[in-house]
């Protein structure tokens, strides 16, 4: 593979979209449902009866359709890419994690192949997002659920080791045995990817970016997205600590991971300037810079 090719394996390339605008859809790959061709929509209904109505999806911005179906065999969340891009690999992860995730993650129903998409058919959850602001009632059951999986292991899964994934974040190679671990990862821990149901039940869903590691790596990931929500970074890092791998860990791999976040973030706000990615790299420098200091 060339190095070329091994960083964009890594990292996400850059969306081919006006990346100067100020919003967060900047780089979104979104699309809409009228772009699926005739044959793909046929496709799917092979799997699920007739298509009594569709429902946009209002967050995400990595794949080009995403929403609910209403369809004669139940209600499914789809999320679909076209398989011409390199962000369609990502599918195959999801597929390949699902069985280990449910019920934390919601049941993959269906999976449709074309010659130029690639579709999953996830059950849906009825649900809000999940808010990170200080004080919310959700903080301790986003805890909870990152601890329950952090029980879950990546064993036999084809996944990219976290410090092969952020390898050139890293300020030495010799820091990535400190990532080391057989977790199943999610790493994705911004609020929309956590709904809350009425019986305070959290799923976690998109997949897409999971990984290997340390088991305190999803608590610590978390960390960032809490200061971003608002949280001053002690207070966010205590948070972190109601999970028990994150409150294990050692203090060395953690300053050395705060760093990788930092750099992962910088990277991010370099290639997808907005305002959005601008406030989480500043939120990486916070926290990098509060392990620094202790």
């Amino acid at each position: 593979m060339s190095t070329d090719a091994q960083r964009e394996a890594r990292e996400p390339a850059p969306a081919d979209v006006d990346l100067a605008a100020l919003s967060a859809g900047a780089v979104s790959l979104r699309g809409s449902w009228d772009d699926l061709p005739a044959a793909v929509v046929a496709a799917i209904r092979e799997v699920t009866g007739p298509i009594n109505g569709i429902e946009p999806a209002e967050h995400g911005y990595s794949s080009h359709v995403a929403g609910t179906l209403d369809t004669a065999s139940g209600r499914f969340f789809v999320k679909g890419l076209r398989r011409e891009n390199g962000m369609a690999r990502t599918q195959q992860r999801e597929v390949a994690v699902n069985p280990r995730v449910v019920p934390m993650g919601p049941r993959l129903c269906w999976h449709v192949i074309t010659d130029d998409w690639d579709l999953l058919g996830f059950e849906h959850i009825a649900g809000r997002i999940a808010d990170y602001r200080p004080g919310s009632p959700d903080l301790p059951l986003v805890a909870g659920t990152i601890a329950a999986l952090n029980e879950v292991t990546a064993t036999g899964l084809e996944l990219t080791p976290v410090a092969e994934r952020w390898r050139d974040h890293l300020g030495d190679p010799a820091d990535a045995a400190a990532l080391t671990g057989d977790t199943l990862l999610h790493t994705d821990w911004h609020h929309t990817n956590l709904l809350v149901t009425d019986a305070s039940a959290v799923h976690v869903v998109d997949w897409a970016m999971a990984t290997r590691g340390a088991a305190w790596i999803d608590p610590a990931c978390w960390i960032v997205w809490l200061a971003f929500a608002g949280h001053p970074i002690a207070d966010a890092e205590q948070w972190a600590t109601e999970v028990p791998a994150f409150r294990a860990a050692p203090d060395d791999a953690v300053d050395i991971f705060a760093e990788v976040q930092a750099r992962h973030w910088q990277y991010i706000a370099d290639h997808h300037p907005n305002t959005m990615t601008h406030s989480l790299r500043d939120a990486a420098v916070r926290w990098a810079q509060h392990r620094a200091r202790r």
